[in-house]
């Protein structure tokens, strides 16, 4: 254990780049193009530190994606910042082509990013963009502009509102804060669904507001699925391992919550031992790489309109293996925390979203306590 503590002491002593934000991508659907718009997006940091590098995506592009200029500023209210826009390079140039299917990240430039922050990101699209490359459920107020805004301080010329993130799939810092960085592998529950709009109140936001010293990384897609690809819901987790999870700066560690859409959406998933052969295929990757693995239970579903005998049989049997298997580093029941006790197959009311399978934002707040308790009895981060 001395020898553990030591190790911690001295990375928290040496700067190194470590993931503070992700958002994982999809295609945009209906496809959304840009041409001479700047978009200024807004995302919420989990750890600080002295330096910065972003990470432009357009990873579901089909053709080259300009980015003429781009920057970054501390947000202020609405669209606007709080001081001038510090300008981000690539290359040492101001703007990059990314080709079909690719991401870049900007040059390292010294930016005292603070912790649990939200920080505004603009870039220029001089475009046309062809079909963007998104994260659809942002739960985040961004915004859009009609040609080169990026140095704007004010936020005047953001007329257009959405609540997506176009281009946008990570935010780097160097830092002495943390040692390393932890992602949330999930569906829409990791994603936030039911959550309040710019709250930043999903689960894996409450696991960072308490995990001081690991960067916390959302790689939740709404719809995902372990054994099918949806579209819009992204491409199926083992597809998307690699650059959701393993490539991020930093990684450590890994949290899975994922297997209900398997079981209640369409085609259904009957069978609970390939849901169970999945998630161990991605834990077995994910403990190649040298990362410690969590693992949820699935929560609750009675009242979804898919519910039903056969497919709560068999989120009880994937509960039941992922309780028992030894295959894990640790787990998080979910499951238990949230369910109601007199009729253990719905949530208790005060956590149910209002659908019956999503949590409300009270169980979401819930869930991110207990994964980060669980996170810290299991040695999956440390204080």
């Amino acid at each position: 254990m001395h020898s553990l503590l030591l190790a911690i002491a001295v990375a928290r002593a040496a700067l190194h780049w470590v993931g503070t934000w992700e958002s994982a991508p999809v295609y945009a659907e209906p496809a959304a193009t840009f041409t001479d718009v700047t978009l200024r997006e807004v995302i919420h940091t989990s750890v600080g530190g002295s330096r910065v590098r972003v990470r432009f995506s357009n990873t579901f592009g089909t053709r080259p994606l300009e980015i003429a200029r781009a920057s970054i500023a501390l947000s202020s209210r609405g669209a606007g910042v709080a001081a001038a826009p510090h300008t981000l390079t690539f290359g040492g140039r101001r703007g990059i082509v990314v080709p079909a299917g690719a991401q870049v990240f900007s040059d390292p430039l010294d930016f005292r990013v603070p912790q649990n922050r939200d920080l505004s990101i603009s870039l220029y699209l001089p475009g046309p963009t062809g079909a963007a490359t998104a994260h659809l459920l942002a739960l985040q107020t961004n915004y859009a502009a009609s040609g080169d805004r990026t140095m704007d301080t004010a936020g005047a010329a953001f007329t257009d509102k959405n609540t997506q993130w176009f281009f946008l799939s990570g935010v780097d810092v160097a830092t002495t804060q943390a040692d390393a960085s932890v992602v949330a592998l999930g569906d829409s529950i990791t994603d936030g669904a039911r959550s309040r709009i710019d709250e930043n109140g999903r689960w894996p936001d409450v696991f960072a507001a308490r995990a001081h010293h690991v960067g916390v990384l959302n790689a939740g897609i709404s719809g995902n699925r372990i054994l099918l690809d949806g579209g819009q819901y992204g491409s199926n987790a083992l597809a998307r391992l690699d650059r959701d999870v393993l490539a991020q700066t930093g990684v450590r560690a890994v949290i899975i919550l994922l297997g209900i859409n398997d079981v209640q959406q369409q085609p259904q998933q009957r069978d609970s031992t390939k849901i169970e052969a999945g998630l161990l295929q991605i834990v077995t990757q994910a403990h190649q790489h040298g990362l410690k693995v969590m693992v949820g239970t699935l929560t609750p579903f009675e009242g979804w309109h898919t519910y039903s005998s056969q497919a709560e049989a068999t989120r009880q049997a994937v509960n039941t293996f992922i309780r028992a298997s030894r295959m894990f580093d640790g787990i998080v029941d979910f499951d238990k925390a949230l369910r109601d006790p007199a009729d253990p197959h719905r949530f208790l009311p005060a956590y149910d979203g209002g659908d019956h399978l999503h949590p409300s934002p009270e169980g979401q707040r819930v869930m991110g306590a207990l994964a980060y308790a669980d996170a810290l009895r299991y040695g999956i981060v440390a204080i």
